[in-house]
């Protein structure tokens, strides 16, 4: 199991837990999605995230959480959307799109809790979340709602995202 000592769970307003995560994609064609095995799970798939520190923008949570958990960087594009989960966790996650663009070989959560991390075409990964994250397989739906509202203006925008540092 994962344990930060020095985290502070923060939370908005309306008591939802602030989170961050992306959708980390192998290119911008957004065809092959990468999934990390789960700290409390290690036998299920999940989108690499976690909650926000004080004062953190989500955009900059969202790629040091990938940092951490994915052992990745790179291009940080567009808001996907603002994702509420209330029944039993109450959590409010800002999900990315990234696209990859370096792959560190070990990484903080590989070396400490031998977390794994594996690419998946999307509608395979669809079904892997939907069985273990039916919240987090939301994501999926959502970029592929959003895929066919706009097709390719959505998969080639270079909209920035809102994050100052």
């Amino acid at each position: 199991m994962k344990f930060k000592p020095n985290q502070t769970r923060t939370y908005d307003g309306e008591g939802f837990k602030r989170r961050a995560a992306c959708l980390c994609f192998k290119n911008e064609k957004e065809e092959e999605v990468l999934l990390v095995s789960s700290s409390r799970h290690p036998d299920q798939w999940i989108v690499p995230g976690g909650g926000m520190e004080p004062e953190e923008e989500p955009c900059g949570a969202a790629v040091r959480e990938v940092f951490e958990e994915a052992g990745v960087k790179g291009k940080l594009g567009r808001l996907l959307g603002i994702f509420e989960q209330n029944q039993d966790r109450k959590h409010r996650t800002y999900v990315y799109v990234l696209i990859v663009t370096e792959t560190l070989e070990d990484w903080e959560d590989s070396v400490n809790i031998g977390r794994k991390r594996e690419w998946f075409k999307v509608d395979e990964a669809l079904r892997v979340l939907q069985r273990h994250r039916p919240d987090h397989a939301e994501y999926l739906r959502t970029l592929l709602s959003h895929s066919q509202r706009n097709n390719a203006e959505t998969n080639t925008s270079n909209g920035k995202p809102r994050c100052h540092k």
